[in-house]
């Protein structure tokens, strides 16, 4: 079966590590339901030199961005990456949490999902006024989540450098929601290959 994701960003680095980042994703087909193919990225986070690698290609990716006073990872996947990113660019981390799993005072932003809600939140205080923040997660899709980072970023009083996924489904046109930022990704999946994809979380909504 031809490959369907694009190495995007990741073409930085030698072709082979690129490659191997690829290989390291696992297609899963027909799950969590027939006709989804599941990108599992467990195997990538579990060897180290593929994790090493990925950092490596989203500090090469980023450069062109200006300063970056901070990284911020969504939850929770944008930890995963978000953390050692930050180690890497010699700045400091922080998490968007979901409502709820930090203790006041927080700011907060509340978005549409398909079906209801949800909300993210910053412990208020925690970035300096005029940060440059750059924004963190696995996946670009809807954008819905990556909208609302956004705009907590700008409301707790930073700016918003840039935003950096690791996967980008482009069918679902998540970079049409955040126009007038810088979006990097590292992978693409084609827009031929889209229909029924799952990011690999089944368990969150679609963002």
């Amino acid at each position: 079966m031809t490959d369907d994701i694009a190495l995007s960003a990741l073409s930085g680095l030698a072709p082979e590590r690129a490659a191997r980042v690829r290989s390291l994703i696992r297609d899963v087909p027909d799950y969590p339901a027939e006709g989804i193919l599941f990108r599992d990225i467990t195997p990538l986070l579990a060897d180290a030199a593929g994790l090493a690698d990925v950092v490596d290609g989203f500090a090469a990716a980023v450069a062109g961005l200006g300063e970056i006073d901070m990284v911020a990872g969504m939850e929770a996947r944008g930890f995963l990456f978000g953390a050692p990113l930050a180690t890497k660019l010699g700045v400091g981390f922080v998490p968007l949490r979901k409502a709820g799993k930090l203790p006041p005072p927080v700011e907060r932003v509340e978005y549409d999902l398909e079906y209801g809600s949800a909300s993210i939140e910053l412990r208020t205080g925690t970035l300096p006024e005029g940060s440059r923040v750059l924004l963190v997660d696995d996946v670009l899709a809807t954008g819905g989540t990556a909208a609302a980072a956004a705009d907590l970023v700008r409301r707790s009083g930073g700016v918003v450098a840039g935003l950096a996924f690791l996967l980008e489904l482009a069918a679902l046109h998540g970079r049409e929601r955040l126009d007038g930022h810088e979006v990097t990704t590292l992978l693409r999946v084609g827009p031929a290959h889209e229909r029924g994809e799952d990011p690999g979380q089944a368990a969150r909504p679609l963002d």
